[in-house]
């Protein structure tokens, strides 16, 4: 049985579920260096994609697609979307011809609503034909594709499943595999996702000109990083406190209401605060509320559960994501290497394999991307064979980046080591340098890659982390033996690497290792500005940020490299 889930709105995403395995999950952003967040408008890419991956629509069972757009007509007013009651209508186009298709809405209605709930229809033309489909809650995609890929999943346990999304407030659901049940338990606080991207740019460096500022996917992680620079400051919570108990009547456009007036209090009160401070606040603010406020949830609830998935965009922010696994409010957390959107097709997909089987595991793999396309360098590049013990040797004498390109490409937003600049962490310099070629802002951290079993002993808590979602604090002996992957702060995002996580990633650790007596290396993600990862080597050399790029066996160079640096 296969089934074909798609994600239409940003985050395009082409997936293929066959008898509850993973066999691949395309995001539009991994194709052709296209645009981060790229939207599927066009679905004459769905038999392209396909295709590529030897597969045709005559082979498909189901096709599903992803819930969008919001039942309240104050949430619907995004491009391409129209409000019903009952469902939603995005216009999409097939080739030359545009039209409306049927999609499921955002957040169930109700706490006792079904989350299988399921929209039908016959709407969806895919080369001038046309085909049947389902359409399931877009929060129900984001619970499956949490909960499908974890390991509670796996072992046929129950778990939560908080999810806080750009566009819903923090929501606690529970997946009971046995009972074949999933119970909506409601928000924990009124803030949708999107307050702290939109609360940042009132302040600088992220400030835009005017009061109203937009949603933007790119901001929200460059604050989380920039907060290292400021510190708390106590007597702003009260203000933040006061302004939220004053309540609201517009969730989507609350987060510009809730900046002005917190503006207008700083000036009522004569407070001259840092923006980096007030930023720093307002994050840990939101961490706290979010803390305490699930721990009161879950307490109040009769089970006996003890796991945890975390889910929607908000689930990429490390700290958060760390403060609740602290907590000790549950046992173990989880969080999949795409809790936003770039998961949904994979939800979405799995909701249709839930409601036809009662099952929930997914059998899956993190490198379940494009294929790396394997064409000729630029003009001016040579190549020559070099294996990875040979790597991580030149890894090791020149001090230098290379760009990684692996086989299949990582799924989600966070380059895993298939598409990565990876560099040694001994200088403080290398941080500098791979964010001016990566043309990011200075205060932007690089993540370290770590193999599993020495984890613990560089980092706390060192816990098993290959999605690279939890934050770590660098135990003081190493702070000056890997200076490059420290963040402001003291902290890194680790991603750990055992054998079977990544076989090539770990024999290049291990190989470094022996070499260096570090177990670490710099990882960044290899790609244009503002696109998504190299899909191919000519891309990687055009770009030509760093000198040199490896691949199967193979190191690419700048003819004008010294060779002897190489050899």
């Amino acid at each position: 049985m296969k089934i074909l889930g798609l994600k239409l709105t940003h985050d395009g995403t082409i997936c293929l579920i066959d008898n509850g395995k993973l066999m691949f999950s395309i995001e539009l952003e991994k194709l052709n260096n296209n645009n981060r967040f790229k939207e599927i408008d066009d679905l004459s890419i769905i038999p392209e994609v396909l295709s590529m991956n030897g597969v045709s629509l005559s082979d498909v069972d189901h096709i599903v697609v992803d819930g969008w757009g919001c039942s309240n007509e104050e949430l619907a007013f995004q491009p391409r979307m129209r409000a019903g009651e009952e469902c939603n209508y995005l216009s999409i186009q097939d080739g030359s011809q545009f039209y409306e298709m049927v999609l499921g809405q955002y957040q169930e209605s109700s706490l006792d609503g079904n989350m299988l709930d399921v929209v039908e229809s016959n709407s969806l033309s895919i080369g001038g034909k046309k085909y049947f489909y389902s359409s399931y809650l877009h929060v129900t995609g984001h619970i499956l594709s949490a909960y499908g890929t974890s390991p509670f999943a796996k072992k046929g346990e129950p778990s939560f499943v908080l999810v806080w999304d750009g566009a819903m407030f923090p929501s606690l659901y529970h997946v009971d595999p046995i009972l074949n049940e999933i119970k909506a338990h409601g928000p924990l606080f009124s803030l949708i996702g999107n307050i702290y991207a939109i609360f940042s740019q009132h302040f600088q460096p992220f400030q835009v000109t005017g009061d109203f500022a937009k949603d933007n996917l790119t901001i929200a992680g460059k604050v989380m990083a920039y907060i290292a620079k400021g510190k708390f400051v106590d007597l702003l919570v009260p203000i933040f406190k006061e302004i939220l108990n004053e309540g609201f009547d517009m969730p989507m456009g609350y987060a510009n209401i809730f900046a002005i007036k917190f503006k207008k209090k700083l000036v009522e009160l004569n407070l001259n605060i840092t923006h980096v401070d007030i930023l720093n606040t307002f994050h840990h603010f939101l961490e706290s509320m979010l803390v305490e406020k699930l721990k009161k949830k879950i307490r109040s609830l009769d089970y006996e559960t003890e796991n945890l998935c975390i889910a929607g965009g908000c689930g990429l922010n490390i700290k958060w994501n760390s403060a609740i696994r602290e907590s000790n409010i549950v046992k173990q957390v989880y969080v999949p290497p795409f809790p936003n959107d770039s998961g949904s097709a994979i939800g979405t997909a799995l909701a249709k394999y839930v409601s036809l089987t009662s099952r929930y595991f997914l059998e899956w793999n993190v490198y379940s991307g494009p294929q790396i396309i394997k064409n000729s360098p630029y003009k001016g590049w040579e190549l020559m064979h070099m294996s990875i013990p040979e790597l991580a040797k030149f890894l090791y004498d020149n001090n230098k980046p290379v760009v990684v390109l692996n086989g299949r490409a990582e799924l989600g937003p966070r380059a895993l080591g298939n598409r990565s600049i990876i560099a040694p962490a001994v200088s403080p310099e290398m941080k500098d340098l791979l964010n001016i070629i990566k043309q990011r802002e200075s205060y932007r951290p690089v993540s370290p890659i770590c193999l599993f079993e020495k984890a613990k002993e560089l980092f706390n808590p060192g816990l098993r982390d290959e999605f690279m979602l939890f934050d770590h604090n660098v135990r003081t002996e190493w702070l000056d033996r890997i200076p490059a992957i420290i963040h402001e702060d003291n902290t890194a995002r680790l991603q750990t690497v055992s054998k079977s996580d990544n076989r090539f990633l770990y024999n290049l650790l291990v190989e470094y290792y022996n070499i260096s007596g570090i177990p670490v290396l710099c990882n960044t993600s290899a790609n244009f500005n503002g696109k998504g990862f190299f899909p191919d080597i000519y891309s990687a050399t055009k770009w030509g940020g760093t000198d040199y790029v490896w691949s199967d066996a193979t190191l690419y160079y700048k003819s004008d490299s010294l060779k002897s640096q190489i050899l």
